[in-house]
């Protein structure tokens, strides 16, 4: 995927809108949403999840402050790569900056050539289920969303992420009630989250959301282990082996059985 240098961003003029705090951009991004998609990663993460390969995304300083502007017109200079895709903005997390990103997909939907596919990539744990209203204009605006649930069990989830899941189930609810299409993707690591159980409880935790439109089950990699060697911060996974990726055919089955059963309950 080809990375576009942030200094391009930084031209000084005025904003109409609220500027991003930016970690890096990729402008051809095929994991992260349909088709192409052009990739907007936020700087700044609330969750310290154990196996994440982003850990220089963690501090919400650090980043690059970017406007909508800028964003939209490097989108519409490679307009043509992404006619079956869209963007998609990931981080980092997102939430931790919605008035911003509620401008950049507003924008996208209204740009005069023609409207974006807009997809918002969220752990969601920064979601205060206590003011829903601050996030209301960018979930209007958000046409998909790929929501990452850590682990189905609370106490497992505190220990792979250091964070209570609340929230999270909080905005998948909140998502739920707006019908927003959702892809639910799952981290998939050995003596974690690889057993049938944890993969049959997932399914039953989800099952109440009628607007699950996908399901992505990720394999654990070690790709990222250098990151924190570089970044100097302890790996709490050192010794945990990639995933076996010929086990993830059962384990969706197990995600999947667990919905249909948790579901013909509801």
């Amino acid at each position: 995927m080809a990375k576009l240098e942030l200094e391009q961003f930084e031209d000084g003029a005025p904003s109409r809108f609220t500027l991003g705090n930016i970690h890096s951009i990729e402008t051809m991004g095929t994991v992260d949403g349909p088709g192409m998609r052009f990739v907007v990663f936020v700087q700044g993460c609330p969750m310290r999840c154990a196996y994440c390969h982003n850990p220089d995304t963690w501090p919400a300083r650090g980043g690059t402050s970017v406007s909508v502007e800028s964003i939209v017109a490097a989108f519409e200079n490679n307009r043509q790569f992404y006619r079956n895709g869209g963007i998609t903005v990931t981080g980092g997390e997102p939430l931790l900056q919605p008035e911003f990103v509620a401008d950049l997909f507003e924008q996208m939907h209204e740009t005069p050539h023609g409207r974006v596919h807009t997809c918002l990539d969220s752990c969601g744990y920064a979601f205060t289920p206590e003011h829903p209203d601050r996030f209301a204009r960018l979930l209007d605006a958000t046409d998909l969303v790929l929501l990452d649930i850590k682990h189905a069990d609370a106490e497992g989830h505190r220990k792979l992420t250091g964070r209570d899941p609340a929230r999270i189930l909080a905005f998948g609810d909140e998502l739920a009630r707006r019908g927003i299409k959702v892809v639910i993707r799952h981290v998939v690591v050995p003596g974690y989250t690889d057993s049938k159980e944890e993969c049959e409880a997932l399914g039953r935790l989800i099952a109440p959301w009628r607007n699950v439109v996908g399901l992505e089950m990720l394999p654990y990699h070690t790709m990222g282990i250098v990151k924190y060697e570089q970044l100097g911060i302890p790996y709490s996974l050192e010794g945990v082996p990639a995933m076996d990726k010929a086990r993830m055919p059962e384990l969706r089955a197990a995600v999947l059985r667990g919905m249909k059963a948790g579901r013909a309950e509801g």
